[in-house]
């Protein structure tokens, strides 16, 4: 078998049996094979795309390229979540304790941000004192004790993916679906849950633009669950503006305790509810998504949930004060208002643009290497469809430095907010659920 052989064969538009496709990955993980010809199938692959059982064995094959997680000491049936990544996208700080406190194990791997799209781990490393590098043993003892644990992925998690993504970055091939899909589901599958709900992100703010684009790619990430042996369920989620109204590390963790509250912003409170009863349902918990929905409400209603979020804080050795009083956080060293340029109703909000005001003056990473400001971000107190007067304050940058960057923030932001006379026809949260 030679790699030049496959590349030609995929480059023709045929098959790529699975033996092939595991010879390419582990020769590619190991060195044997290139990068300048794994650059090539990427780019065969991006033209002449992969079909269902393909994106299937070549998930299968990166997951297989490290090491895979074994989850089988924790009880219960174990449901993972994953987001395709926007703006404001908080759900997993609500979600781990929310469906936790409903008896059902949640044991989650989560990663770093880069670029304008936040990362869990930096939201909970903006907690003083939580520790998200556990050891396997402790990770899996925590779930157990406490049905919940969020750590940092291991070194050794899919390898294949990150040098494969490495390449697709600078060679034009990122947004190929397939390899969208195998790269998302092979750290899942790598991950040990024995159930999986995505939530795939639709719009400006998200990498999928269009919602026809995130269908196709919701879809695959199902069969591919489906043929691994994972029930699999995707959410499209719109993601035209931030969600809820927090963009930054404490400022996001604040509104996740609020949510868990009950007082948190409707959109987010909807989605984690939806998503959460998803994971329900595939835990074999509940007999309908509708009961699930009910029991999540019920939990946040009568603060179990909040008090599930400080036994999570406590056990990975954050400041539970800091929880109970978020006054406690960092705040930045200065913050500018935002106002509107005109009276009407809000038709769009950009939410590339915020979540890139919110990088540039330090919430987030332009290079995998730069340090995160955990205090600075915006917070945006108007969205899709209000109205507002002219002069009315309608999002705030909250940030340290008064320089270059601070300047293209506060140009982006007052871009970003689009008003016009008439008022515009109302969005959709959630666009479909596939299973």
């Amino acid at each position: 078998m030679r790699a030049y052989d496959l590349i030609l064969k995929k480059r023709e538009g045929d098959e790529l049996s699975k033996e092939e496709i595991k010879f390419l990955i582990d020769g590619f993980t190991n060195g044997d094979i290139p990068d300048y010809q794994m650059s090539a199938l990427s780019m065969a692959i991006y033209f002449n795309g992969m079909n269902d059982r393909e994106t299937a064995d070549l998930t299968m094959a990166m997951a297989e390229s490290g090491d895979q997680i074994d989850l089988s000491k924790i009880k219960g049936v174990k449901v993972d979540k994953h987001s395709t990544g926007g703006v404001g996208d908080t759900t997993s700080l609500v979600l781990v304790p929310l469906v936790s406190a409903a008896g059902i194990p949640v044991a989650k791997m989560s990663g770093r941000g880069l670029g304008h799209t936040g990362g869990t781990i930096d939201k909970l490393e903006s907690i003083p004192g939580f520790k998200t590098d556990l050891s396997m043993d402790r990770f899996i003892d925590n779930v157990n004790e406490i049905k919940a644990a969020i750590a940092g992925q291991t070194g050794n998690l899919t390898p294949a993916d990150k040098k494969l993504y490495s390449l697709r970055d600078v060679t034009a091939t990122v947004d190929s679906i397939p390899l969208i899909a195998s790269s998302i589901m092979s750290k899942k599958i790598a991950g040990g849950a024995d159930g999986i709900v995505l939530d795939v992100k639709v719009g400006s703010g998200a990498f999928m633009k269009t919602l026809e684009n995130a269908e196709k790619l919701a879809e695959i990430m199902v069969n591919i669950g489906e043929k691994l042996g994972r029930d699999t369920t995707a959410v499209l989620t719109d993601m035209e503006q931030p969600l809820g109204h927090a963009v930054g590390n404490n400022l996001e963790v604040i509104e996740a305790i609020n949510t868990l509250k009950g007082e948190g912003p409707e959109d987010l409170t909807d989605l984690c509810l939806t998503l959460g009863a998803n994971m329900l349902e595939i835990a074999g918990e509940v007999e309908s998504y509708q009961k699930g929905y009910q029991i999540l409400e019920d939990l946040i209603a009568n603060g179990k949930a909040f008090e599930q979020f400080k036994k999570l804080v406590k056990k990975q050795g954050g400041d539970v004060s800091c929880i109970e009083d978020p006054d406690k956080f960092k705040k930045s060293e200065n913050t500018t208002e935002i106002k509107a340029k005109a009276s009407g109703y809000l038709s769009q909000l950009k939410a590339l643009d915020i979540g890139m005001a919110a990088m540039l003056v330090g919430a987030g990473r332009e290079q995998k290497g730069d340090q995160i400001l955990n205090e600075v971000g915006v917070v945006v107190h108007k969205k899709y469809g209000e109205k507002v007067t002219k002069g009315e304050k309608i999002a705030t940058l909250y940030h340290n430095k008064e320089n270059e960057n601070t300047k293209e923030a506060i140009d982006k932001l007052n871009n970003s907010f689009i008003i016009k006379e008439e008022k515009p026809e109302p969005r959709k949260l959630i666009y479909k659920i596939i299973d």
